[in-house]
């Protein structure tokens, strides 16, 4: 996990540089077509099928995951990075509320505690006095969150149905890849030079090796030890933001991420009791 939070926090770094030159459905475009062709050529290797009764729930996931990463694309290119981060792992609070309603699992008087310190660190990050662009910005940002949220429930029930991660990741890649491709097709593209090459795969390769030891993370360590570790994303970021582009946040922003990652670390660790 900690792997895949070094290189989700590099592919933030990229997806900021990137974005001073391509817009948002662009960078999704050449992140997912690398992860797209990665998972083709793995699938061919091993012999391994892409057919799925579940097409639907796959459906489902992929074109709220491709929303939410078109939304958390945007938030970086117009926040600081620690910011866009934190605001995209308030999915862990959007899960504790969709799981009532979406799994039938009655959720522990702590994870209650954690939406409300976690919504009480959201406000304190978007809080009224930002000048309204970065409030639109972080707005759409805790959008990403919100979608990513019940990604991950629809993600949770193709795992107990029996669907591999790999076709799960294979359906979103697709997805991204084909509607991001169609955004810059009809709206808008911009021409590449061969300057622009190790950036882009920079993103696709790092979000790829990211995705693959989050999964392997999850698949044979603690989630709850997992879970946790995951925030060390949004420290990361916050360190990068420093060096890179002197993103000083103020104390009471700090303040603010301090409590959004405790409620994180609250809900991934107050697991569900089953009714």
């Amino acid at each position: 996990m900690l792997v895949a939070a070094f290189f989700f926090a590099i592919m933030g770094v990229l997806v900021k540089l990137g974005a001073e030159k391509f817009g948002s459905a662009e960078l999704v475009f050449y992140r997912s077509l690398f992860g797209l062709v990665f998972i083709t050529i793995m699938t061919r290797y091993y012999k391994v099928t892409l057919k799925t009764p579940l097409i639907r729930t796959h459906m489902k996931r992929a074109i709220l995951g491709f929303i939410s990463l078109l939304c958390f694309f945007f938030s970086i290119s117009e926040l600081p990075l620690a910011t866009a981060i934190t605001l995209n792992y308030t999915s862990p609070l959007f899960l504790a509320m969709a799981i009532p309603f979406m799994l039938h699992e009655k959720p522990r008087k702590s994870l209650i505690l954690a939406v409300i310190i976690g919504f009480i660190g959201v406000a304190l990050l978007l809080k009224p006095s930002l000048h309204i662009e970065e409030l639109i910005a972080g707005t759409i940002g805790l959008l990403s969150g919100a979608m990513a949220g019940v990604v991950y429930v629809h993600v949770t029930q193709l795992g107990r149905a029996g669907e591999p991660d790999w076709r799960t990741v294979f359906y979103f890649t697709l997805v991204c890849t084909v509607g991001s491709g169609l955004w810059m097709l009809f709206y808008h593209s911009t021409a590449l030079n061969w300057q622009d090459i190790p950036l882009l795969l920079g993103i696709g390769a790092a979000s790829t090796i990211a995705q693959l030891a989050m999964t392997r993370a999850y698949r044979t360590g603690n989630p709850l030890v997992v879970g946790s570790l995951a925030y060390t994303t949004v420290l990361l970021a916050s360190l990068f933001g420093i060096l890179i582009w002197g993103e000083m946040l103020s104390p009471d922003r700090w303040l603010a991420v301090a409590l959004i990652i405790l409620s994180g670390i609250i809900s991934v660790r107050s697991r569900p009791k089953k009714t």
